[in-house]
């Protein structure tokens, strides 16, 4: 009996949607919330070393962090690091003169509070703290959604080595403030010790050119730009790279490209359409965000990662997703997915970063919209527009969009598909794509290098399209469920009306058949309508909704 209770429990648990949560605890709001612990200070910079044993697939190294108090200091610092890492000490450096001083700290399951009388400390000022850590990190399982350090071997049978850490976080490895809202204002630096192997990291190399070929062990590299802590990476590997440019809408792109040395061949022919994509992303979503720190894609163990100016490929050098179509259009196979869509987020994700990961629509919903601009580039509006609405199947509609807020929960899978769908029903109803355009390129300039919130990203988009859309994002993004459109004929008059929806909204809809057509704007009333074309009617399909007569 007991038996099969626990299997029963299992069987619920293991059905459970991923972002249902039974009960939040005192961690995930420690993760997920601007606490004590943090609102008083802004990271600056970073600067990691990182010493990596191959053999133990252990870990050591410091982080050096410079911050500015931005109020007045509470009694403790929060620095975030998972078990089992451990974080072995921290000093107060940065102050003029003075010796740096240890220390206290006291753990708190992934979370160390640094205890110092920081009230001392000034506003407005900056200062930096040295950290010191060791251990053996999280190996990924399922990489990169179940993140992690990834160890694994190419077909040489030589060590290829990466890590993954969205949603898990970056503090899964290094020392941080593990937070989407705070990024380094001034970038960082990133130093890589790993006996025998050469580690490529975001931005740019400071090393000479020669140091990868050589393998010294030692890599250095710098990123002068904020960038989230879960884009922060490396990877290690028997790599070739080759460098190219690009001229763009701000000058000269550095490009460079990081493969196995036995794919350099295939990596070359599939490669080929990154220029060709950041010309046609420059045109609808403005210049490329990170000029200072190039772009780069390299080659991973595991499918793709939107590293920030570090992109991870994983594709196999197949066409749409693994060789599969997620759009069941055929136009999917027209190009490589993740070479698109995570280069996607360098604009969303990476430069405009959703504050609280509860909206990571604006990540995953912008950036797969943006796969059908591509598309469209490539092949034409009315192919762009189909795969965008034939990837409208994988969406579930059985939570909100927008997850719960302060507690590090991302929102379902609809964040991709119904996020995108958002997008492709605004260009819609703005009825105007160089309003569209526009207004897309006006978020990349406006949000440059800044976290936002979903209300901030709304209100843009209302005013710079001229549309109200208060009920609209509502109803797509705070409510599982979609509005289902009523309708009855008799005696040729067409009932009709929306169930399922928020106070408010209102879509327009084209009612047709054969030659017979009406244009309604259902809203939750019944309204009525002259109609003399019959019984068998169909309605335009431009908007995510259910219909039932």
């Amino acid at each position: 009996m007991f038996k099969n209770i626990f299997c029963y429990l299992f069987l619920v648990w293991y059905l459970l949607p991923a972002n249902t949560t039974l009960a939040y605890t005192h961690a995930d709001t420690l993760r997920g919330s601007n606490g004590r612990g943090r609102a008083w200070w802004k990271v600056l910079h970073y600067d990691l070393q990182a010493g990596i044993d191959t053999l133990s697939r252990s870990i050591y190294g410091t982080n050096l962090i410079n911050f500015k108090v931005m109020q007045k200091p509470a009694d403790s610092m929060q620095i975030d690091l998972q078990e089992p890492m451990v974080l072995d000490s921290v000093k107060l450096t940065g102050t003029a003169g003075a010796e740096a001083i240890r220390l206290q700290m006291v753990k708190e399951g992934n979370v160390w509070w640094v205890k110092y009388p920081f009230h001392q400390l000034k506003a407005g000022e900056n200062y930096s703290v040295m950290a010191w850590y060791h251990g053996i990190p999280k190996e990924a399982v399922r990489p990169p959604w179940d993140g992690g350090f990834t160890w694994s071997h190419d077909t040489n049978g030589k060590l290829w080595l990466a890590v993954s850490c969205q949603g898990l976080g970056a503090s899964v490895w290094w020392p941080c403030k593990d937070a989407q809202w705070d990024e380094p204002d001034n970038g960082m630096v990133m130093r890589f010790f790993i006996p025998g192997l050469y580690a490529i990291s975001n931005g740019k190399s400071l090393d000479p050119d020669s140091a990868w070929i050589n393998k010294p062990g030692l890599s250095t590299w710098e990123v002068k730009n904020p960038i989230n802590t879960y884009d922060v990476t490396f990877y290690a590997g028997d790599y070739v790279h080759w460098h190219d440019t690009l001229m763009g809408e701000k000058g000269k792109l550095d490009l460079d490209f990081w493969v196995l040395r036995t794919n350099e061949e295939k990596a070359r022919k599939q490669f080929a359409v990154v220029k060709e994509m950041i010309h046609c992303y420059e045109y609808w979503l403005g210049p490329y965000p990170f000029y200072e720190d190039g772009y780069k894609l390299v080659e991973s163990p595991y499918l793709g990662m939107e590293h920030q100016s570090a992109i991870a490929y994983g594709n196999k050098y197949m066409m749409g997703y693994l060789g599969s179509d997620r759009s069941l259009t055929g136009y999917g196979k027209y190009f490589d997915y993740i070479i698109v869509h995570e280069s996607g987020h360098e604009w969303f994700g990476n430069s405009i970063t959703a504050r609280d990961m509860a909206d990571n629509w604006i990540h995953e919903g912008i950036t797969t919209y943006s796969e059908s601009l591509f598309a469209e580039c490539l092949l034409g509006k009315e192919k762009g527009q189909k795969y965008s609405k034939g990837a409208w199947h994988n969406i579930q509609n059985d939570l909100p969009v927008i997850a719960h807020y302060g507690v590090n929960e991302e929102g379902p899978g609809d964040i991709y598909e119904k996020g995108a769908a958002v997008m492709y029903m605004i260009r819609e109803l703005t009825n105007d794509d160089e309003k569209f355009r526009a207004m897309l390129r006006g978020l990349s300039k406006d949000f440059y290098h800044q976290t936002v919130t979903t209300q901030q990203i709304e209100e843009y988009i209302s005013t710079h399209t001229g549309l109200e859309l208060k009920a609209f994002f509502n109803q797509y993004l705070r409510n599982a469920e979609i509005p289902l459109l009523e309708y009855a004929i008799k005696d040729d008059q067409l009932s009709y009306r929306f169930t399922e929806v928020v106070e408010g909204f209102s879509v327009p809809v084209t009612v047709f058949s054969g030659e017979n057509s009406v244009k309604i704007n259902p809203t939750s009333e019944w309204q009525h309508v002259k109609w003399t074309g019959g019984y068998n009617v169909k309605f335009t399909k431009d908007f995510l909704m259910h219909v039932k007569s």
